[in-house]
């Protein structure tokens, strides 16, 4: 329910906390840093924070038709760190697991910017962090149960399905991921609901572990891709892909594919291009997230693809753990 930013202020970097409050939007000093370079990552972690903790609490839970509301037990996680491994377990559903995970991380990536700060600057964010948390219990006692919230002056409001967040780079927290999500989700098991969890667990764990600044996560495929199309002019990419959780979608098994874009019109330069898969990783058995991280880092490698390419049926791919196991020609 809070937007944070920074701004220089008599030789110091003053960290912003901006919320709706009694009077319309007010901004407060949260505390100051030396210089920018330390303000940064709090301020980036703390936006992370807020987004992934608020928008469970403001949106509808809207699948199999009903106008429920998510639950809440992730803002303990905001004030007790005790309470983070629950962030990695449950099984509720794929968008509210996923965001649980990212909050997570989030506050991972906080506490590795408060590492380098001094003890009144960790202090002023553990007391943030509890102000934040309880501004959203207070949305959610009212939302939830017609419990008014309390009469202060220092009140942060939250609107439902307005929440005041900074959307930008927080993937996933969008209603289209969200519908998207619901819909991989709909009319499947318990099982295959907790399967479906895991594996995105997994493929986040891997996208934050891989250092290949070309991989792209798509959380509502169920994959990773490298695509570097537009590096040279052999257009191949790498995709990573889990088995996705419903059975309608026909993918049941982990596959790594290495596939060239194919212009649609060779003689056009802007003509669409459809991709042509060259050859195929399949196995049953999930993989690490180090293994895939491994993989995306030598496919950011230029010439890594064009060598992969050559890899027979029963080979493996030269550097990881994948076996190919089907091949088309090129």
């Amino acid at each position: 329910m809070t937007i944070y930013s920074q701004h220089p202020n008599r030789g110091k970097i003053q960290i912003l906390a901006t919320y709706r409050g009694c009077a319309g939007v007010v901004s407060s000093t949260v505390t100051s840093v030396d210089d920018a370079a330390l303000a940064s990552p709090i301020v980036d972690a703390l936006n992370q924070i807020s987004a992934y903790a608020t928008a469970p609490v403001s949106v509808h839970d809207t699948r199999d038709g009903q106008f429920g509301h998510y639950p809440a037990g992730h803002l303990a996680a905001l004030t007790d760190r005790g309470a983070r491994a629950d962030l990695l377990d449950g099984a509720h559903s794929l968008w509210y697991e996923h965001v649980k995970a990212r909050l997570h991380l989030a506050l991972s990536d906080l506490d590795e910017a408060l590492i380098v700060v001094p003890a009144p600057v960790q202090t002023a964010i553990t007391a943030e962090l509890e102000a934040e948390a309880a501004g959203l219990r207070d949305a959610v006692a009212e939302y939830s149960e017609g419990i008014d919230p309390p009469a202060t002056e220092d009140r942060r409001h939250c609107e439902f399905d307005a929440p005041f967040v900074i959307f930008t780079n927080q993937y996933g927290l969008r209603g289209e991921v969200r519908d998207l999500l619901n819909t991989v989700e709909r009319d499947i098991s318990s099982e295959r609901l907790s399967d479906g969890i895991a594996d995105l667990r997994l493929l986040l764990d891997a996208y934050i572990r891989c250092e290949n600044d070309e991989a792209r996560l798509s959380v509502e495929d169920f994959s990773i891709a490298d695509d570097r199309f537009e590096a040279g002019p052999d257009g191949l990419f790498l995709s990573v892909e889990a088995p996705m959780p419903n059975s309608a979608y026909g993918r049941n098994d982990w596959r790594v594919e290495v596939i060239r874009w194919v212009p649609d019109d060779p003689e056009d330069e802007e003509s669409n291009a459809t991709g042509k898969p060259i050859l195929r990783c399949v196995r049953s058995e999930s993989p690490t997230a180090a293994e895939i991280a491994e993989l995306l880092n030598r496919s950011g490698r230029y010439e890594q693809l064009d060598e992969w390419i050559e890899t027979p049926v029963g080979g493996v791919l030269d550097g990881t753990a994948f076996v190919v196991t089907e091949r088309w020609s090129d």
